[in-house]
């Protein structure tokens, strides 16, 4: 079977799995008088200079077979109907094989207006890079970041000490918004002042909570299993207190196990500008079809103005000021690496 057809296989599996989720254990302060009408809610939202009218997106998933090139197509009608911008999955098949391309340019021909993310590892040029934006007329190019995938993985990469580089030379040479992003094993306080260091300014932190590639790549290997990597990593929230004091001068995505229009207003309140969805959508489409589909995302749409309205707060920007208290546990993490949330 195709790599990328056993990813979305695996990666079907893993969305009847029961886990714990971390979002739970952040609580919204609620004040009673401090609602507001959701007409005056707005859920416009900016990252880098892309603007979205929907505050969340299709994340990147899949590309690279006759299989996924279905997927995609249907990913991109509920995206052009509900209006929210997508992301392809990694295009390095297409990279090694043309006959690949039209699996992700299927995208574009699908959505012709809409806001679409071109996506690659760092391992690649910045003239192969932007051959990447142009093939879907990419408003950015998340460059994905996972060497915990690439080391399960059988047939993985082995070298990773020049992606620095790469992805200085990318940010700094590109036509586009660069965005980095993780793969589902979220991102310290010191990879975020790294990249940003290093130039980036659109961040997705990517936490585990959601499709989990070790156990994907686990589940392909044939040979010695390397199932004690399950739970590597930080989980959304973790890599959202993380990165919470960039939250200022960086724009932040988080993705990684969301699951309901709350988790997104969480996600918010922590420093998000804006959430990704992959797993949760793939799942709809694949099993209640695209029509299904676009009504679970419209739901979103308007529960999430509900929800906003409710703690009082007419932009996503705002969020930011909504009142929270954290569990014990995510109260000692944040204690143990020094993490400081307190406003102001």
């Amino acid at each position: 079977m195709n790599r990328k057809d056993e990813h979305v296989k695996f990666a079907l599996e893993q969305a009847n799995m029961k886990t714990s989720h971390d979002f739970d254990e952040v609580r919204l302060i609620h004040h009673s008088l401090k609602s507001i009408d959701v007409d005056d809610v707005c859920l416009q939202t900016q990252i880098g200079a892309i603007e979205l009218a929907v505050p969340f997106y299709i994340n990147a998933m899949t590309g690279g077979s006759e299989k996924t090139k279905e997927i995609n197509e249907k990913l991109a009608t509920v995206a052009k109907a509900v209006g929210c911008a997508m992301a392809v999955g990694s295009m390095s098949a297409a990279m090694k094989d043309d006959n690949l391309w039209d699996s992700f340019t299927v995208v574009r021909d699908t959505y012709p207006q809409g806001v679409l993310f071109a996506n690659l590892n760092p391992n690649y040029s910045v003239e192969k890079a932007q051959l990447a934006v142009d093939k879907i007329g990419a408003k950015a190019l998340q460059i994905h970041l996972n060497a915990a995938q690439e080391i399960v993985m059988p047939e993985g990469d082995r070298a990773f000490s020049h992606w620095v580089d790469a992805i200085k030379t990318l940010v700094n040479s590109l036509k586009v918004d660069v965005i980095i992003k993780e793969v589902g094993f979220g991102m310290s306080r010191e990879t975020i002042h790294q990249l940003k260091q290093l130039g980036v300014k659109i961040i997705d932190v990517s936490g585990k909570g959601g499709t989990n590639f070790i156990r994907i790549e686990n589940r392909r290997r044939q040979e010695s299993n390397m199932d004690y990597l399950n739970e590597w990593g930080q989980s959304t929230v973790e890599s959202l207190l993380e990165a919470y004091e960039y939250k200022d001068s960086l724009d932040l995505v988080a993705s990684g196990g969301l699951r309901h229009p709350l988790d997104f207003l969480k996600a918010f309140v922590l420093g998000a500008k804006a959430v990704g969805v992959s797993g949760l959508v793939l799942g709809s489409v694949v099993n209640a079809g695209v029509d299904e589909t676009i009504e679970l995302l419209e739901r979103w749409k308007a529960e999430l103005k509900l929800l906003m309205a409710l703690v009082g707060v007419k932009s996503i920007a705002e969020l930011r000021q909504v009142d929270f208290v954290l569990s014990t546990r995510l109260n000692n993490y944040c204690a143990g690496r020094k993490i400081n949330i307190q406003k102001g």
